[in-house]
């Protein structure tokens, strides 16, 4: 590997969190574009780092090439994991990097901190449907499809989910 997957630093916050908002604008996974409500929300990396762990993926030459934000069930990062389950969301990973396993390194952290709770049973996702290339990661991951779980942020924007048991 050459990068590294550690926690974002305070200084890494703005790169983080364009980086994120960036990526979903250009993956077409924003509803309104440029004015979507959720774009603030991707881009405040600093209130996610507050209230859950956000990691990084960066490297010697590019710097920040991709992140993820883990949260244990019943907090307010949470959006389908409950008490007893972790939820990895906002997983990014910025075009130059990609191909080269920083996605699967990042999703890997997560399970590594989710399965070494006690208290935590599984960990958790939602994901578009149109990002296949991010269910292949998951599936052979050993993630499976929860589609009980489904649910819609925003009306007509429905979401897959996957559960990793441990």
């Amino acid at each position: 590997m050459d990068f590294t997957i550690r926690a974002v630093r305070p200084e890494e916050y703005e790169a983080l969190g364009e980086l994120t908002g960036q990526t979903y604008l250009n993956d077409g996974l924003l509803l309104h574009g440029e004015n979507d409500f959720y774009l603030d929300v991707l881009k405040d990396t600093a209130r996610r780092a507050r209230e859950s762990e956000v990691l990084v993926a960066a490297d010697a030459e590019d710097g920040i090439i991709g992140g993820v934000t883990f949260a244990l069930g019943g907090t307010p990062w949470a959006d389908i994991a409950v008490p007893g389950e972790a939820e990895f969301r906002m997983l990014v990973v910025g075009p130059s990097a990609r191909g080269r396993g920083v996605g699967e390194a990042l999703v890997r952290t997560c399970a590594d901190r989710a399965r070494a709770l006690p208290e935590c049973a599984r960990l958790v996702l939602s994901t578009d449907v149109a990002m296949v290339r991010a269910h292949r990661i998951y599936e052979r991951m050993g993630f499976v499809r929860t589609p009980e779980r489904d649910w819609e942020p925003v009306p007509g924007h429905r979401l897959r989910t996957y559960a990793l048991e441990f």
